[in-house]
């Protein structure tokens, strides 16, 4: 059962400023990591539940669910259960983020966070080769890797055996993107992790 969900005064998620927020990764006994999800940095909410895309108004879990990448709903805006980490672990989906710390806006971070991020992205990939590694944001991929010409969707260089995609952030403050187009672009790089059939 999903704890209850539970509301923050901004000097309570001002308290998580700067905090880090664990990867959900496969342990020793769970199937391969096949789809990696890398989010920007985390929120302040995100800091507080100790859950990555935690707050109420993004739209990451929902846009999972309606893409068939996760067969259940998952709320995490109270935090996630052991269950819900579990079933994500089972379909081979990891998450963790481009920067560690804790901001209440991505706009806060700097150049040199992004790349020292970007490289510590990149060794985590080497280190766990999953199919896929999908970066849910496009800026914070031009700015990590030094692409300043990058587009959304598959990009042409693999990281060794690794895919990697841009795919939109799920933010709420993203307004070009809807919970539907958010999970047809979510689904496409699942397909080519293996996470979804082909269609």
């Amino acid at each position: 059962m999903a704890p209850p969900r539970r509301t923050f005064t901004r000097a309570e998620l001002e308290t998580h400023r700067g905090q880090e927020v664990p990867d959900l990764l496969p342990g020793p006994d769970d199937p391969p990591l096949r789809l990696l999800f890398v989010g920007i940095n985390p929120g302040l909410w995100t800091a507080a539940t100790q859950t990555h895309f935690a707050h109420p108004t993004n739209r990451f879990y929902p846009a999972l669910h309606a893409a068939g990448i996760i067969e259940r709903p998952i709320d995490p805006a109270a935090g996630m259960t052991d269950a819900d980490r579990d079933h994500l672990r089972s379909r081979g989906i990891g998450i963790t983020n481009v920067v560690r710390r804790a901001t209440a806006r991505a706009d806060e971070l700097t150049t040199a966070e992004y790349r020292e991020g970007g490289q510590r992205l990149r060794d985590l990939v080497e280190r766990l080769a999953p199919r896929v590694v999908a970066v849910a944001g496009l800026t914070a991929y031009r700015s990590a890797f030094r692409q300043p010409r990058a587009t959304g969707g598959r990009q042409a260089d693999p990281w060794g055996g690794t895919e990697v995609w841009v795919v939109p952030n799920p933010s709420g403050l993203n307004a070009h993107d809807t919970p539907a187009t958010l999970a047809e672009k979510y689904a496409a790089a699942a397909r080519a992790a293996g996470v979804l059939g082909s269609s």
